[in-house]
C-alpha cells in the first residue's frame, strides 16, 4: 500500500492568471525602458548646435570602448566625449536618483503623493547647497583656496537629511503618517527654507547670485566629469541597495505594526530609506540644482503599469526617471535654441497637471 504525497494547494485561476499577466508586463516593461533608455541616450548626445546623427554617436562610444585611434578623431570626438556625455550621464544619476527617492518616500510614509519636491526636501537641500556657495566662499575669501565641489554634495545632504527628519517626526504619530500633515508641513519647510535662500541671495555677490539662479531652476549645463565623479559614489550605492530596501518597504504597506510582526526590521528600513533619499536629493540638488515632480511622475507611472511590488517598481522607477530627465534635457535643449531653457522648467510644466489628477483622483483620501 503506497500513500500519496500531500499536493500543495493551487492558487485560484483569476489570481494565478493575474499574477501571470502582471509578470509579462512588468518584463515588457523593463525591456521597453531598457531600449528606450539606450535610445535617449544616444539621440541626447546627438542633440545641440553641432548635431551628430546616434549612428556616429554610438561610433565613438564603441571606439572609446575597444580603444580604436582611427575613430577618435576629429571636432565631433571632442563635443561628445567632453561635453555631451558627461551632461547625459549626469541627467541619467540625477533622474534616476530622483525617481527612486520618491518611491523611498512613498513606501515610507505609504502614500503616493510624497516626493522629496513637494514636501520640502529638496528644498532643504537646496538652502543648504547655497549656504555653502555663500557663506563657503565668503569665509575663503582673501586665500589662495578655492570651494571644492566635493564639499556641495555634503552640504546639501546634510539640509536634505534634517529636511526629511523634520517631516517625519512631524507627520508621524504612533506610528502613522498623517498624508494632510505630511504635505501641509512640506509647504511649511520648503518656504522656510524658500525665505532663508532668498535671505543668502540678497546678501551675495553678482557671481553668487548666478550660482544661486543655477540652483532654483535646475540645469544639466554645467556637467563635468569632475561633477560626475563627485555624485556618482552617492547615488550609484542608493541603485544598488534597492534590492535591500524592496522587501521591507513590501512590508511596510501593510502598517508598521504589521510589518514588525512578519519580522521585517522596521525602524532600520525607516533609517535606510531616510539616508538614502538624502544622500541621493542632496548630491541631485548639489550637481543640478532643485528639479521637481520627477519623484511623484515616475513611481506613479511605473505603479499603474506593474503593481506596487518594490521589487519590480524601484529599478523601473529608476530606467523612467533617467528616461524622464534626458527626455525633458533634450526639449529643454531645442525648444527655444539656440538659447537653453533651465530643466526644472520643463519637469514643472509635465509634473503640476500630473500632480493636480493626481490630487483630484484622490480627493478624497487625503485624511489618511
Amino acid at each position: 500500500m503506497t500513500l500519496a504525497s500531500p499536493s500543495l494547494p493551487s492558487l485560484p485561476a483569476g489570481l494565478a492568471s493575474l499574477i501571470a499577466g502582471r509578470r509579462r508586463l512588468a518584463v515588457i516593461a523593463a525591456l521597453g525602458l531598457g531600449f528606450g533608455c539606450l535610445g535617449l541616450t544616444l539621440l541626447a548626445i546627438g542633440q545641440g548646435a553641432i548635431a551628430i546623427p546616434p549612428g556616429r554617436v554610438a561610433e565613438i562610444l564603441w571606439a572609446r570602448l575597444t580603444g580604436d585611434a582611427a575613430l577618435l578623431e576629429g571636432r565631433d570626438v571632442l563635443v561628445v566625449m567632453n561635453i555631451r556625455l558627461p551632461r547625459v550621464l549626469l541627467g541619467l544619476l540625477v533622474g534616476a536618483g530622483l525617481a527612486v527617492s520618491g518611491a523611498l518616500m512613498q513606501g515610507l510614509f505609504r502614500n503616493p503623493l510624497a516626493d522629496p519636491g513637494l514636501v520640502g526636501v529638496s528644498a532643504g537641500a537646496g538652502l543648504a547647497a547655497a549656504a555653502t556657495i555663500v557663506l563657503g566662499d565668503r569665509f575663503l575669501t582673501g586665500t589662495l583656496m578655492k570651494l571644492p565641489f566635493a564639499v556641495l554634495p555634503f552640504g546639501a545632504f546634510c539640509g536634505g537629511l534634517l529636511s526629511t527628519l523634520a517631516l517625519y517626526l512631524i507627520a508621524t504619530r504612533e506610528g502613522r503618517t498623517s498624508v494632510a500633515t505630511m504635505l501641509l508641513a512640506g509647504v511649511a519647510l520648503g518656504a522656510l527654507a524658500g525665505s532663508l535662500t532668498g535671505l543668502l541671495a540678497f546678501i551675495s555677490d553678482d557671481r553668487q547670485l548666478r550660482d544661486l539662479t543655477f540652483w532654483s531652476m535646475g540645469s544639466l549645463g554645467g556637467a563635468s566629469w569632475t561633477k560626475l565623479s563627485a555624485i556618482a559614489p552617492i547615488i550609484i550605492p542608493l541603485l544598488l541597495a534597492m534590492p535591500l530596501l524592496a522587501r521591507g518597504l513590501n512590508g511596510l504597506m501593510l502598517g508598521e505594526a504589521e510589518a514588525y510582526h512578519l519580522g521585517i526590521p522596521v525602524q532600520r528600513i525607516k533609517a535606510m530609506a531616510i539616508l538614502l533619499v538624502a544622500l541621493a536629493v542632496g548630491a541631485s540638488v548639489a550637481a543640478a540644482g532643485l528639479i521637481g515632480f520627477v519623484g511623484i511622475v515616475v513611481p506613479h507611472l511605473v505603479r499603474l503599469a506593474v503593481g506596487p511590488d518594490h521589487r519590480l517598481l524601484l529599478p523601473l522607477s529608476a530606467l523612467g526617471g533617467a528616461i524622464l530627465l534626458v527626455g525633458a534635457d533634450i526639449v529643454a535643449r531645442l525648444v527655444v535654441a539656440p538659447a537653453e531653457l533651465p530643466i526644472g522648467i520643463v519637469t514643472a510644466a509635465i509634473g503640476a497637471p500630473f500632480f493636480l489628477w493626481l490630487l483630484l483622483r484622490r480627493s478624497g483620501s487625503l485624511d489618511g
